[in-house]
């Protein structure tokens, strides 16, 4: 295979290309929440059990304990049903990812995701919950396609579970190769059930991301690719997320933030505001898309009516049961960079440090809260409290990105 000669200088670009594609399609796939929502779409039986869908109503409010006791009754209720395994796979990753402060979409606004060091502390016990779900979802879809290859149900649950593993797997673990690997796997699964139902329309999330990823790569790394017959096209991506979007039974909400997402990573902002608000109005006591509205409009320039949006999400998280459940540091960071943004660094640190010591608050979030801290109190020649937030993010993570940061910033003040 050319992509892995020892051989050839394809071997370097392919490491980076690697990463680049998988960095775009798990964080694609791990910041997508399921809804219900021409051909009538076809879509698993079991997606429509009553149990299924009350426990999905958790899902879209961040409520994961609720949801996975409700999916784990649904599995017990279907052994053998990789769709109900992969169910409870699904919430089981979500849930973990939200306890790490991994699913704002802030951290991907640029490739620094990539290409830096962001450990994240892993959870063995959910580590191998994981991994143990994902391997039972491949043995129940064997059986499965053992007796009928074109199971189309089997199929797209198989896909959907290696999306899953691949996302937990670069996200938390960083390990980009094998997360790559995975990706290009369920991308495959999922291509062949719209080869056999067009009309499977949750399949197109996974298949449009593909697209859209590969689409969008400079056209020497698109060549390369083109070498290893692995191909995509932007505008044809974003036609079957907006399909996805509009019309499939599951993956509607999944594609909607999918495609916010890429908005936003093309500076779109008012385009992806209109698709977050779109979301937000069928979930409003949804956390992540009050969240992710005000870091739109931060991005789209709004100064002091971005800060403003944070300070209304913290007052509605304030209202006892508003938020089923909320991460008030993302709030708190994303108060910062708006108040920042605007030279208002006596209160941006403030909020940064809110940030850094709110409990739970992860370890990646934290470091990066403490550094944006350190550097609004250098802008405000506060060199003290500035050397203390640095130093208190090396003590988190010396030999990370934001750590070796923080030491060079403890020898000389910052300066924008």
């Amino acid at each position: 295979m050319i992509l892995r000669s020892p051989q050839t200088p394809i071997r370097c670009h392919s490491r980076i290309l690697s990463r680049l594609f998988a960095g775009f399609a798990l964080l694609a796939f791990a910041l997508v929440i399921p809804a219900a929502g021409a051909d009538q779409p076809h879509a698993d039986p079991l997606a429509s059990d009553p149990t299924v869908r009350e426990a999905y109503q958790h899902f879209y409010v961040l409520d994961y304990p609720t949801c996975l006791t409700l999916l784990r009754k649904v599995q017990a209720a279907h052994p053998g049903d990789p769709a109900a395994t992969s169910f409870v796979l699904e919430a089981e990753v979500f849930a973990e990812l939200y306890r790490q402060d991994l699913l704002d979409t802030t951290f991907y606004a640029n490739d620094g995701f990539l290409t830096g060091k962001h450990p994240t502390p892993e959870d063995p016990a959910v580590r191998d919950r994981i991994f143990a779900l994902e391997d039972q979802v491949e043995h129940e879809s064997a059986a499965r396609l053992s007796h009928n290859n074109r199971d189309v149900d089997a199929l797209y649950a198989r896909g959907w579970a290696r999306s899953l593993r691949s996302s937990y797997m670069g996200l938390v673990q960083r390990s980009f190769n094998a997360s790559f690997h995975l990706a290009l796997a369920a991308h495959s699964d999922e291509a062949k059930v719209l080869q056999i139902d067009p009309n499977y329309l949750d399949a197109k999330l996974v298949v449009g991301t593909y697209q859209y990823v590969i689409g969008a790569l400079p056209w020497g790394f698109k060549i390369l690719f083109g070498f290893a017959g692995i191909t995509g096209s932007k505008t044809r991506g974003m036609e079957m997320l907006h399909d996805a979007f509009n019309r499939a039974p599951m993956t509607s909400i999944e594609s909607g933030t999918v495609i916010a997402l890429f908005l936003r990573r093309e500076s779109k902002y008012q385009e992806a505001i209109t698709v977050v608000r779109a979301l937000k109005a069928k979930y409003p006591h949804d956390f992540l898309f009050c969240l992710e509205e005000a870091n739109l409009r931060k991005d789209a320039g709004e100064g002091m009516g971005a800060a403003a949006a944070y300070q209304d999400l913290l007052q509605q998280a304030a209202k006892p049961g508003y938020f089923p459940s909320s991460h008030l540091e993302l709030a708190y960071f994303g108060l910062g960079d708006a108040l920042r943004g605007q030279r208002h660094y006596s209160e941006a640190a403030e909020a940064y440090e809110h940030a850094a010591y709110t409990q739970g608050a992860g370890a990646e979030l934290k470091r990066r809260c403490l550094v944006s801290a350190g550097k609004a109190r250098d802008l405000m020649n506060d060199r003290p409290h500035a050397i203390q937030d640095y130093q208190a993010a090396v003590a988190t993570g010396s030999d990370t990105t934001q750590g070796e940061i923080a030491r060079k910033l403890l020898k000389s003040p910052y300066r924008e």
